[in-house]
């Protein structure tokens, strides 16, 4: 059941648009309190009326209404329900999410929600199978945006493949199944490390690797959702923060070893980021200039291990340490003595050569691998690696309470 939860419903324009009236109708009979923005486009195909007489609830259309504005601001609007559904998702609805534009109601409210959206995109075959299409559900999905659909079948067009929204029935069962999973870590704490460090060379240069943190950044929002609270420290990169997350900004692993201290105690430790291994001993105050004495030698030392370091802790340890293995060769057998040796519970093991796209990528494959199981799992989508991840870790804990 759906008791008690608020759903805000964006209706894009498009012919699937009638779909979102039964959904109204199914997510009512579950008990849930639907709101509802119909965008311009949409009003073509659904109108206010038949919307809020299943809605039981006004419909928000303008984002310049003095009266809405009054009653409900667009940010109130945003924030003031659990989950926001956008259905349908056309292609312009996609393009304006994963470029944050806000030139309507609905693409205003969806940019300033700190909550968990769902989108059904409906649309033409070759619309949906554009590139321009593909990289912004690549982008939406990066930031932590769940989809359901679409289905292949007949288009209004006359055109048959990929483009149908999924059925009232089917998102009325995604949305259930947001709300049943979310609890699974209610009361737990997360600490979640992702991106690289930059290690300062001088004011201008540093060393760090070709970690993006778009793992990471998934795993903490992938937690968040099941309920943890939930604290992602990153080290530099290009990335949105998950909705949800507390945010810790660094730049070296001397910052993020304090930074995840501070953050303890904690249930879970994901140990993502990259970390550079090694730091320049006394970083010059000045840049370094070329000079005819030739290459300026610079003394190397190690960085602390902040994996082993949480791993080791003899009061305060995280229930559960995951470490990451990125492996360019002999994957799983360096993994499992990088397990053994940082005392670990779990290490994730991925090959991350160049030829597999990895660094950088959407994709992964990954190992699981414990003291006594390997567990490989099939190329995913990195947001699905994370969810999957995620419910094992909850799966874990929720064995060890037992």
């Amino acid at each position: 059941m759906l008791t008690g939860k608020r759903i805000l419903l964006v209706i894009g324009g498009g012919i699937a648009a009638y779909k979102s009236l039964e959904l109204i109708r199914r997510l009512a009979q579950r008990g849930a309190k639907v709101r509802a923005i119909v965008t311009k486009a949409g009003t073509e195909f659904v109108t206010p009326l038949s919307v809020a007489s299943l809605s039981g609830d006004k419909v928000y259309q303008d984002l310049f209404s003095l009266t809405d504005e009054a009653d409900m601001g667009h940010i109130q609007l945003s924030r003031d329900a659990d989950l926001l559904v956008v259905a349908p998702a056309t292609a312009d609805l996609m393009a304006k999410m994963a470029s944050g534009r806000a030139d309507d109601l609905a693409s205003t409210a969806l940019l300033a929600t700190d909550k968990p959206v769902l989108i059904a995109p409906a649309m033409n075959v070759r619309m949906w199978l554009h590139a321009a299409t593909q990289r912004n559900l690549a982008q939406l999905k990066a930031d932590g945006v769940t989809t359901i659909g679409p289905n292949d079948g007949d288009m209004a067009c006359g055109e048959f493949g990929p483009g149908r929204m999924a059925e009232p029935a089917e998102i009325l069962a995604s949305v259930e199944a947001h709300f049943s999973r979310s609890q699974e870590l209610k009361g737990l704490h997360a600490l979640v490390t992702a991106g690289p460090t930059h290690e300062p060379i001088d004011p201008v240069r540093y060393i760090a690797n070709r970690s993006s943190g778009k793992q990471g950044y998934a795993i903490a929002g992938a937690l968040a959702d099941l309920g943890a609270t939930t604290t992602l420290v990153s080290g530099p990169t290009n990335l949105a923060a998950p909705r949800g997350v507390k945010f810790v900004k660094v730049e070296t692993a001397h910052q993020m070893l304090a930074a995840c201290e501070s953050a303890l105690p904690a249930d879970v430790a994901v140990c993502a980021a990259a970390v550079a291994d090694w730091r320049v001993d006394h970083a010059a105050n000045q840049k370094i200039k070329k000079g005819a004495g030739g290459l300026p030698a610079l003394n190397l030392v190690e960085n602390p291990d902040i994996l082993a370091t949480l791993s080791s802790r003899a009061s305060g340890r995280p229930r559960l340490v995951v470490g990451f293995a990125a492996e360019t060769e002999k994957v799983i057998e360096h993994a499992k003595a990088k397990r053994a040796k940082k005392g670990c519970d779990w290490i994730v093991a991925n090959d991350v050569s160049p030829e597999t796209g990895v660094m950088g990528g959407d994709d992964n494959t990954v190992h699981i691998i414990s003291a006594s199981t390997t567990d490989t799992w099939p190329k995913l989508a990195k947001g699905e690696v994370a969810h999957r991840l995620a419910a094992k870790i909850a799966a874990h804990l929720k064995g060890a309470r037992a």
